[in-house]
């Protein structure tokens, strides 16, 4: 059976208190630490070795990661999602999705076609045959304003 352990990085004191009363409801033990606190413990080996415990680690090395998680803001009244507009919150396929980050891509990139594929994690020809598969014209993707 998997830990009982809920951990809560959060600068937000209302936030922190809302997601501690969900995660005790649940059974769950809650710690929050604020986001300083959290930097700084994961620098000292003694605080990260309260976590894992005799867990094995997938981690390599005892130095922290410097690049941040991406994060879904918690659910609320204030969230940003609450404020977005219908059209916003409109689920869209993977293939959308996919033309959307394609020509913005192009466009960061000023329709170097190149760089775009490898800020996407793609290659050239693949870009290209997904430039052609959605009809994306990178000459006007490169002049668009940025949405």
């Amino acid at each position: 059976m998997g830990r009982q352990m809920m951990i809560l990085v959060c600068d937000d004191q209302l936030q922190a208190e809302r997601a501690r009363s969900f995660g005790e409801g649940l059974g769950l033990s809650v710690k929050v630490y604020t986001t300083v606190e959290w930097t700084r413990g994961m620098q000292d080996p003694q605080f990260r070795a309260q976590f894992t415990g005799d867990v094995a680690s997938l981690a390599v090395g005892s130095h922290p990661v410097e690049q941040g998680a991406k994060i879904l803001p918690f659910p609320g009244p204030n969230s940003s999602y609450s404020n977005m507009s219908e059209d916003a919150k409109k689920v869209r396929t993977i293939n959308e999705l996919e033309s959307i980050a394609i020509e913005n891509a192009i466009h960061e990139y000023n329709g170097n076609l190149t760089e775009a594929a490898k800020a996407l994690g793609i290659g050239r020809a693949t870009l290209y045959r997904k430039v052609k598969q959605y009809n994306i014209d990178p000459s006007q993707a490169r002049r668009r304003k940025a949405a």
